[in-house]
Formats: C-alpha cells, structure tokens, sequence
C-alpha cells in the first residue's frame, strides 16, 4: 500500500466513523453536523478555512475556497448524509479494511468522493494558484429532498461558477445526463362494509386494479434519450384496507415516473393526471419533484475532467446515469455540471457498502489534473506576496463566499436562473430550501 492510499484509508475511516444518517424531517438529530464539523476540521489542519452553512435547523452545508488566478469558481461539491444502515452485514461505522476495500456506510455513497474531493482541494492549497477559484462544498440532506445543495445555490449567489464536479459513485466515468422525476400517489375511493357482506360494499383495491394494469401496459410515450434510454413509470408501494375482515373503501398507490431532459415536470403531472382520471382515479399533486440533467458534452467542466481522464489512462467518454442527484439542481441554477467519482452504484446503500481506496486515491489525481488544466480567464484575483489570495480572498464581512450565509432569498445565483423545478401544485409535504445562520447553532 502506497502512503498516499494510507492518507486516503486514514481519511475516509474517519469519514465513515462518523454517523450522518439523513433524518429527513425527523427533530432532534443533527444529521451531517458532526461530519461537517470535521471536514471544517480537516481543512482547517492543512490551511484551507472553511465555513459551516445551517440549512436547516442544526443540520450544515460546509464550505471552504481556494483561491485561484481567476475569480470565475470551478465547484467540487458532494452530499454528507447516508441512508440507514438497517440490513448492513459490516459494522457500518468501523471503516474496516480488506484487500483494498473499505467497508461502512456511506463508504460508497458518497464519503468515497468526498474524501477525494477532499484530498485533491488540499493538493491545489498547498502548491502553486491554480487558473480557477475552487469551491469545495459537502451539503446535507441529498438522500432525502436536496435541501441542501438548494441552501448551496442561495450561498453561491453573485459569484461565478463556471463549471461543477458532483461526487458520486461513477467508477471514473464521467456522467452529463441522468434522469428526473416526479412522484405522486394515486387514489381509488369505494365504499367500506363488511366483508361477509361485499355486495354491499365497493372494494377500493378493485378499483385498483385497472389502475395498475394500465400503468404497467402504458409506459411514457417519450422518445428514448441517446445516453438514458426510455421514460419510465413504475408503481413503487400501494395501500389499502384497514383490517382482514373489512371491504376497503380506499387505496392508493405511489407512481414513480422517471423523465427526460427536456420534459416539462408540470406537464408530466398533468397528463398523468387526466390518464388515470379517465380511469376513475384520482392523483394527488406530487410530493417529489427532480430535473433531469443534461450538461453538454463539450461544456468546459466536462472536457477538462475528460482530459484528465484520459491522461490518466481512463475511459473519458461522457455518458449517462438512470438516478438522480445534486447535479440537475446546481445545473438549473446556471452552473454546468457533471457527476463523477470513486465506487460503484451497485454498492451504495448495499449491506456491504464499500469502495476501492485506490480508486478514491485516483479520483483524487484526476480532479487535481482537471481543475488544473482549465484555462485561467475572468478577473484576476488579488494575492498577497505569498501568491495566496489568504484572507483577502473573502467577501466583505469575513466570509468566504459573497452573502456570508444561506437563506437571503429564494435559492437563485447571480444568473437568474431557477434553482428550483418548474412551477407544480404545492407538494404534499414540505421541502423548503430557505436556510438561515443563527447565533449559536450547532453550524455556528
């Protein structure tokens, strides 16, 4: 083992040993705090400040800069949080290591590109400017409504973001498209009775059933994208009924539909809605609305990682992936984005979780190489005689980041652009983005 793989071992152990299940919308629980306060930690021990960003009550965004040649910002972000570890046949926090695996929660999705976007910021600190500002950001709350990297979007207003990294369980490949979604949940309505009396009553799981069978013989009539495919519609969980003996007079089933880049969300709803109406059903507004991603292959982020790709000897072919993830949120706020990172999809949030430390090593070499090999352009940023920009790199107020904070309006960057999906009925449960940065906090 290299003693570069040992930084990494030692890097990601700790990383893993630190719970940060996503509570949800559960009280009481920090989350990603702890995390957070030792990535904070990390880069404060190799000269890089970095600030924590409450987003929610007690639950933190951490973000650090690097100064660059330029002011335009090249971003590195990746999420804190991890599922559950029910059903996990590893301890999920020991960071255990066999034949260059490391196993743990989140090990995978996603500490395995944090540690690696983690390594790389500290490679650019410690040598010469590189041409573009870097912006590392680890975000809370990805597993469950991204109400984190919408907190990271408001952060970023009025500075220039030219191009983002989304650490993700890739294995080295760099993805520019994946698909969105929107969730709802259908409703059939009977009658309840008896079940020894059924000709009293109208069973609402009945009704169900040319619900479902027209869902799964009706897919989304939508072209096939080049790199994702086909839409999807699938029925993901149903309810009905309250006990064995009684005739149930509701039900309702969950709809997952997977869409496109360049399907309207509000459009998808809708027409959903009036199809299944048609059958007697009705479909509450969604309760989890998501973009597709589709950055350009030829965007500036995108080719400097797949240089870097290939002078490493990797694939360096753009392609695409069928899950979500911060990358459309950061795309819809005007920031080209593409997702890539250590580890295997197939492993995330499996019993086993694990990554290859070698892998995560090489991400590591690969993101230093992309950032770089960009061009330095845009306004030049001040340095002190050391050639570091330092303090003087932070905002008026002493902040690393213009704003000083989340939560001063609406999740937009400088641009415009919407940091949120296109307009919908109001979910059925809250999401909201707005963060704030109260004294005394645990993300003071």
């Amino acid at each position: 083992m290299t003693a570069a793989t040992n930084r990494v071992e030692e890097l990601l152990r700790e990383l893993v040993r630190i719970p940060s299940v996503n509570p949800r919308d559960g009280a009481g629980d920090g989350g990603e705090t702890a995390v957070a306060e030792y990535v904070r930690e990390w880069l404060a021990g190799r000269g890089v400040p970095a600030e924590l960003h409450e987003v929610l009550p007690g639950r933190c965004n951490v973000v650090a800069v690097v100064p660059g040649l330029s002011e335009e910002a090249v971003l590195l972000e990746s999420h804190l949080d991890t599922v559950e570890t029910d059903g996990m046949t590893v301890g999920p926090y020991e960071g255990e290591v066999r034949d260059g695996l490391l196993y743990g929660r989140g090990a995978c999705d996603a500490k395995g590109p944090l540690a690696a976007f983690l390594l790389a910021v500290a490679e650019l600190a410690a040598g010469e400017p590189p041409p573009r500002t870097v912006v590392l950001a680890g975000v809370c709350d990805e597993e469950h409504a991204y109400r984190g990297v919408l907190g990271l979007v408001d952060t970023l207003r009025g500075r220039a973001v030219v191009g983002a990294v989304v650490g993700e369980p890739t294995a080295l490949v760099p993805a520019v498209a994946h698909k969105g979604v929107v969730r709802y949940t259908v409703r059939t309505t009977g009658r309840a009775g008896h079940s020894s009396r059924p000709e009293e009553a109208v069973n609402a799981i009945t009704l169900m059933g040319p619900v479902l069978a027209h869902l799964a013989d009706h897919p989304p009539g939508v072209p096939p994208h080049p790199l994702l495919g086909p839409a999807t519609r699938s029925v993901t969980r149903i309810r009905g009924g309250t006990g064995p003996n009684t005739i149930a007079g509701g039900c309702e089933a969950d709809v997952d539909r997977r869409t496109l880049p360049g399907e309207d969300l509000d459009t998808v709803w809708r027409d959903d809605r009036a199809e299944l109406a048609a059958l007697g059903a009705e479909v509450d507004p969604p309760f989890t609305v998501d973009p597709a991603l589709d950055t350009r292959p030829d965007a500036e982020i995108v080719t400097a990682l797949c240089r870097a790709l290939a002078a490493h000897g990797r694939p360096a072919e753009a392609r695409g992936m069928p899950f979500g993830t911060d990358a459309s949120k950061l795309a819809r706020a005007g920031i080209p984005s593409v997702v890539f990172g250590p580890g295997s999809v197939a492993d995330a949030h499996a019993a086993a979780e694990s990554v290859e430390l070698a892998e995560v090593e090489l991400a590591a070499r690969i993101v230093v190489a992309a950032v770089r090999g960009m061009e330095t352009r845009g306004t030049e940023t001040r340095t002190g005689a050391s050639g570091r920009g330092g303090e003087g790199s932070r905002a008026a107020g002493g902040h690393l980041l213009p704003g000083g904070g989340v939560g001063e309006g609406g999740g937009r960057v400088s641009r415009g652009r919407p940091a949120v999906p296109p307009r919908l009925p109001p979910p059925s449960s809250s999401s909201s983005s707005s963060a704030t940065q109260a004294g005394g906090s645990p993300c003071g």
